[in-house]
């Protein structure tokens, strides 16, 4: 075993690694950016190293800065987590070049299953099937239209590096398959650096079920069962489980057997993961999507229905250790659950979010675990993934997990920072789910029912309730109040007048909101009684959370809101509907455009979001160019409309 691993990574995954390391009495060191150094990951471990500026291209993903980061503290091996250089061969190879073991497979399986158009080719020649779509790689815009329309819509655009939904695009209408490639490509290229596509059969109502695969280096394969893949949106998975209600047993040793066959193919060695989509109608039908050829963000549920730290055995094959397990001695039990948590926002379109994290529980033990790597009073910010946290349940059946979990997500608390544990929570509710009748576009067709529809009064009385306590005056050192100074509404000749207060929470309207008579407020909870019910909240400062979800309801002043930004321009105005980075300008002030015309792409948290004219007219000011960081809300540009229009 090493004495010394680099964890080439942030987050939750770099602190996961950090506690298989420590149970075994390895060394860890930590890397990171000016961004995170007050990162939980780099309290975590044994030492840390600067690696560079914020943005990942200068830290995260320099070679040169983690190889010199591994010199300096005497690293034997270099851990690559997921995401950035976790799948990159020439990581791989430049860590071997420097005498440092990559704990992963080796660069040319890397390489090989990276490219998902010769994985393709090399899997299906095991004899493993494969979804049907375009051959060849390089293919110019003009030959993937023409590939997409022989296989006919719906068709899949996919980068053919990469992974984890980036650059997918769904086409079901032919006619815009040239602003989809377009599109596909940029984003492609903004994730990977290689904008090479391929097309694929789109398969309605798909059901994603992956195999999670050990290899060692003296010829050792085995799978360690399936996981239920399919809620998704946008292409990235959301909630994960293990085993998949869906696979008989005979199914499952199928499935199992073409993964071994596919990491096999590749030379593979360490975990893997082999990637099927099912049709939901015909279950024993099952086409290979891509190999991942890494760590996956779900491996917890694998773990907890195996009793296998998959981190660990990454290290022992690494480490030259044989696979003491033959297949047969591999069993499931009971069922695990996992949902993300991500810094996303459901009530503005599932939009990325950010802030500093104010309050934070976050549930362990029972059954429960939570891998995260957060920590009270670290900011979150748009440069890098979305995902926050991990919540996962175990229990003796699917009905437990699931119960487990939605207990769990209630309990969770994140102040400061929008993220999506809520909906999550009522996804894991929705019939569907609890039956196990799934598929990949479940989320996206029930995602605007499981938003609540606007803020509950509940959460602007316990605001109105903060404000009035912090109004309540304090005894002086006598004991003594000033009767003047209690907030009493007394006025004379009269009832007394309500104590209200203007109110507003970002993407409803303001409202006027009468402090409750009867509240309890402390520190870090406020309860409120509102028509007979309780209601109890967490608190920090202006941010309320309650079973997962959160509500920033700041104080309302009618002047400055009409003086603001947000009412210079009405409708006429664009503004930031997320915190990120302007990567792409189209237009300058003085130009006629159409309405629903692009105008600015907006990327934050690897996610594109294209800001259109909201109307025809002209271009009458333009706030940013390419490359500017921007807030959420900020303005980014007005449109006059046309006379006509």
């Amino acid at each position: 075993m090493f004495d010394t691993v680099l964890v080439a990574n942030r987050g939750e995954i770099a602190v996961r690694v950090i506690r298989t390391l420590r149970e075994l009495g390895v060394r860890s060191v930590a890397v990171f950016s000016d961004a995170d150094a007050d990162a939980r990951h780099v309290r975590e471990a044994d030492t840390a190293v600067r690696i560079g500026p914020p943005p990942a291209a200068e830290s995260y993903l320099s070679v040169p800065a983690l190889l010199e980061a591994a010199r300096r503290t005497g690293a034997q091996a270099v851990h690559p987590g997921y995401g950035f250089l976790a799948e990159n061969a020439a990581f791989a190879a430049a860590c071997a070049e420097a005498g440092l073991t990559f704990i992963g497979p080796p660069a040319s399986a890397i390489s090989l299953m990276g490219d998902k158009i010769r994985a393709k080719e090399t899997v299906s020649a095991a004899g493993v099937p494969v979804v049907p779509g375009s051959s060849g790689s390089g293919l110019t815009d003009a030959q993937l239209e023409s590939a997409a329309r022989e296989i006919g819509t719906p068709v899949l655009l996919k980068p053919s590096a990469g992974g984890g939904g980036k650059g997918m695009r769904l086409v079901r209408d032919a006619e815009v398959l040239a602003e989809e490639i377009a599109a596909a490509r940029r984003e492609a290229r903004s994730s990977f650096g290689d904008d090479t596509l391929l097309v694929e059969r789109w398969i309605d109502r798909p059901r994603h079920i992956e195999i999670q695969v050990l290899a060692d280096a003296h010829g050792n394969v085995i799978h360690l069962g399936e996981r239920e893949c399919s809620l998704q949106r946008r292409h990235q998975k959301i909630i994960e489980e293990a085993p998949s209600v869906l696979l008989t047993p005979e199914t499952r040793a199928a499935m199992g057997e073409a993964a071994v066959q596919a990491a096999r193919s590749c030379g593979y060695v360490g975990a893997g993961t082999v990637e099927f989509i099912v049709p939901g109608n015909d279950p024993a039908s099952y086409y290979f999507m891509e190999m991942n050829t890494r760590l996956q963000v779900e491996h917890p549920v694998t773990e907890l229905i195996t009793g296998l730290d998959l981190v660990e055995w990454q290290l022992r094959v690494a480490s030259g250790e044989q696979l003491p397990y033959a297949q047969e001695d591999i069993r499931l039990t009971g069922w695990a659950i996992e949902a993300r948590v991500c810094a996303e926002d459901p009530s503005r379109g599932f939009l990325p979010s950010g802030g500093t994290v104010l309050a934070l529980r976050e549930p362990q033990g029972g059954g429960v675990r939570t891998d995260s790597g957060l920590s009270e009073g670290v900011p979150v910010g748009s440069l890098y993934d979305p995902m926050l946290s991990k919540v996962i349940a175990y229990g003796p059946d699917r009905a437990t997990a699931i119960r487990k979990l939605r207990a769990a997500l209630a309990d969770t608390v994140i102040l400061g920072v929008p993220t999506n544990a809520g909906f999550l929570r009522r996804l894991l509710a929705h019939p569907d789910v609890i039956s196990g009748n799934l598929d990949t576009g479940l989320v996206e067709r029930e995602a605007e029912g499981l938003v609540p529809d606007g803020v509950p009064d509940e959460v602007y009385a316990a605001a109105a309730a903060v404000r009035r306590e912090v109004l309540e005056p304090r005894p002086d050192a006598g004991g003594w109040t000033d009767p003047f100074s209690v907030p009493s509404g007394w006025r004379t000749g009269g009832t007394p007048a309500p104590l209200v207060f203007p109110l507003r929470v970002s993407g409803a309207d303001p409202v006027t909101y009468e402090a409750p008579a009867s509240a309890t407020v402390t520190a870090d909870r406020v309860s409120v009684e509102l028509d007979g019910t309780v209601g109890h909240f967490h608190r920090s400062g202006d941010w309320l959370g309650r079973d997962g979800d959160t509500w920033h309801v700041q104080d309302h002043d009618p002047v400055e809101a009409s003086l603001s930004g947000a009412g210079r321009g009405g409708a006429d105005t664009l503004a930031a509907p997320m915190p990120g980075t302007v990567t792409v300008v189209k237009v300058a002030v003085g130009d006629e455009v159409e309405a629903g015309q692009s105008l600015l792409v907006v990327e934050a948290m690897k996610m594109e979001h294209v800001i259109s004219a909201p109307h025809a007219g002209t271009v009458t000011e333009l706030d940013v160019t390419a490359g500017a960081t921007v807030a959420m809300d900020q303005i980014l540009a007005v449109v006059a409309p046309r006379e006509d229009s």
